[in-house]
C-alpha cells in the first residue's frame, strides 16, 4: 500500500513538473552600477541590454522598479496577455511590486535599460514565473 502511495505522488510529480516551469530570459544581460541598502530597503541600479528579439522571461518583483530607456524600444506585456506597454528612447516607468509581466524587445538592435530597484532587504531582484497562458514565450 505505501509503495503504491509512493508510486502515484511520484507519478504525480513527473506529469506535472513542466506545468509551471519558469520560461528563462533570452539574448540579457546586465551589470550592476551601483547597490546599497538603507533600513529594510535594498537599492540596485543597473543597466540592462536586451538584444534584438530577446526578452526578460515572464517575472515579477519583490518592490518597485523604476526605470528609464537609454536606447531602442521596450515592449511590456501583463500577465492577461493583452495589456502591452510600449516604451521608447527617454520614456521612463514604474513596475509596482507582484505584477507578473514579460519584457521583450521586438526591434531589431539592442535596447538599454537603466532601472533603480527597491526591494525589501535581501530578496531577489525578480522572480521567475510561468508563461501565463499567452500566446508567446
Amino acid at each position: 500500500m505505501f509503495m503504491r502511495i509512493i508510486s502515484a505522488v511520484v507519478a504525480a510529480l513527473l506529469l506535472f513538473s513542466g506545468v509551471a516551469s519558469a520560461t528563462p530570459s533570452r539574448g540579457v544581460t546586465a551589470k550592476i552600477l551601483a547597490q546599497w541598502t538603507v533600513g529594510d530597503r535594498d537599492y540596485v541600479v543597473r543597466e540592462i541590454t536586451i538584444d534584438a528579439g530577446g526578452s526578460t522571461g515572464w517575472h515579477h518583483h519583490d518592490g518597485t522598479l523604476y526605470a528609464v530607456v537609454k536606447k531602442g524600444v521596450l515592449t511590456r506585456t501583463m500577465s492577461d496577455c493583452t495589456t502591452t506597454f510600449v516604451h521608447h528612447r527617454g520614456d521612463t516607468l514604474i513596475e509596482e511590486p507582484a505584477h507578473v509581466h514579460i519584457g521583450r524587445n521586438l526591434g531589431t538592435s539592442p535596447m538599454v535599460l537603466e532601472v533603480l530597484y527597491v526591494n525589501p532587504h535581501g530578496a531577489p531582484l525578480s522572480r521567475d514565473e510561468p508563461n501565463p497562458g499567452c500566446s508567446f514565450e
